[in-house]
């Protein structure tokens, strides 16, 4: 759940806002995830840890409970 919308939200950010990208995002946050983990994520085959989520609500500016699917977006 979870991945489809991280992938959702930086499809809406453009197509300059690859995965890489994001990886490199979430280095700055002091995240260590390449662009595999990011084309894992999204395809639903890893999981999203708790430090991770708040990383990626931080980059996205959403709430966690948006990441997992448990309220619209404002």
């Amino acid at each position: 759940m979870c991945g489809k919308v991280i992938f959702n939200l930086r499809k809406q950010k453009g197509k300059d806002f690859s995965q890489r990208k994001l990886a490199d995002l979430l280095q700055l946050e002091g995240i260590d995830l390449d662009k595999n983990a990011i084309q894992r994520i999204e395809n639903g085959s890893r999981f999203v840890v708790d430090i991770e989520l708040v990383a990626l609500a931080k980059i996205f500016d959403v709430s966690i409970n948006y990441l997992l699917g448990f309220e619209d977006e404002d």
